[in-house]
């Protein structure tokens, strides 16, 4: 079978945290809609679980969707995964999958893409992490500054 023939049924899990527990059913609610307009995509059967307030964080609530899903093949599959992130994923069939040099280059190349864009967005923000650090250095030393220059003012009218 090439990657191309091989439809994939999986069953994926999507683990939302927050509040209201409203927001969490209609949130896995839309994230499961736009996973059934995915190229590639079929939803088979869905449940959305009830949100249940947690025990170590008050006021916060955490839900999951149990989606079950065809797959046009393992790449569509790869994105799906990256795409939305599920908490955990099973391959329900077909038992093997057997592809193709060419084919492992698409699945392979998606996720080095996929990685890089991660990457690119982590440095981003370590960057404007240190912007940010060095502009709170900056004022808190000006205001240490003001602080010393007032106290050595009341200092020498004494």
């Amino acid at each position: 079978m090439s990657l191309d023939e091989t439809k994939i049924n999986a069953a994926i899990i999507l683990e939302i945290l927050g509040r209201p527990p409203e927001h969490l059913v209609e949130t896995l609610e839309n994230i499961s809609n736009q996973i059934g307009k995915e190229d590639g995509i079929k939803i088979v059967d869905k449940k959305i679980n009830p949100p249940v307030l947690m025990k170590e964080q008050k006021d916060f609530y955490t839900s999951f969707a149990e989606i079950e899903v065809e797959a046009k093949n393992l790449l569509y599959l790869t994105i799906l995964i990256f795409k939305y992130m599920p908490a955990h994923i099973e391959i329900i069939s077909p038992q093997n999958i057997s592809l193709t040099n060419f084919e492992w280059n698409d699945v392979l190349n998606e996720l080095a893409r996929r990685l890089h864009g991660y990457e690119e967005i982590a440095r981003i923000l370590q960057t404007e992490k240190t912007i940010l650090e060095n502009k709170l250095k900056t004022i808190m030393e000006t205001k240490e500054d003001k602080k010393e220059k007032t106290k050595q003012k009341k200092e020498k009218k004494k």
